[in-house]
């Protein structure tokens, strides 16, 4: 979560567990891809000298997460690229979003927080992919980025499943506009996203929602090219 009104990070009791296999690879439509995990659980994949090098001035907590996400990335890449996957180049647009350089047809995205980290790749088909560990929303951060009916669906629910399901919307929120390219110049918390879907759309994209399927909350979105809105 990016919104400059984001209280301060204070995260729920003992951190989010880990239950699941160490990564989460799953399909989500034919030629979308992603893989979630704690880094905790990538202790047995090493980073790529690649991105060793390239982290090497990061203090050594952005840096772990740093390699995990990126390592989580190219355990996806080794379908398309096969033994090429632990050497190609990971760049970055101007805005921040993730590329590969030598692969255009390849669309990759990438998201952390606190430990837990998401990768996404598209065949030819844009993504994007948000993980958020849910924190306290404030009044103005719900007024900022629900719906009314939305709003008043939350306030109904005690603090921690409120902040809880939040956090999904809030992954939606992000991972549409991470697909679009747009990233927060495209005013995520403007987004409609319903109370407690696992899916839907929104213009060009579909979303999904890995509830039930992940233990923090985490969204995928990609370019489908119909149209409409949630």
């Amino acid at each position: 979560m990016t919104v400059q009104d984001r209280p301060a990070p204070r995260r729920q009791p003992a951190g989010a567990p880990w239950h699941g296999p160490p990564v989460l690879r799953l399909d989500v439509t034919p030629g979308v891809e992603v893989a979630v995990a704690h880094q905790t659980r990538l202790v047995d994949l090493a980073p790529s000298t690649v991105d060793l090098a390239a982290s090497a001035d990061l203090p050594p907590d952005r840096r772990a997460e740093w390699l995990a996400v990126r390592t989580l990335l190219r355990t996806l890449l080794v379908a398309e690229l096969g033994e090429r996957a632990g050497t190609v180049a990971i760049g970055a647009h101007p805005g921040g979003q993730p590329h590969l350089p030598r692969r255009p047809d390849l669309f990759v995205s990438l998201s952390h927080d606190d430990g837990f980290v998401a990768a996404a790749v598209g065949l030819g088909v844009p993504v994007g992919i948000d993980v958020q560990v849910p924190v306290p929303a404030p009044p103005a951060l719900l007024r900022r980025c629900c719906r009314p009916d939305v709003r008043a669906a939350l306030d109904r629910l005690p603090q921690p499943a409120r902040d809880l399901e939040f956090a999904w919307l809030w992954t939606v929120q992000e991972a549409c506009v991470k697909a679009t390219g747009a990233g927060l110049a495209g005013e995520p918390w403007t987004i409609p996203v319903p109370y407690g879907r696992h899916r839907g759309r929104w213009r060009e994209l579909c979303w999904v929602s890995l509830r039930d399927r992940v233990d923090v909350p985490v969204s995928v979105a990609y370019t489908d090219g119909g149209s409409g809105a949630t």
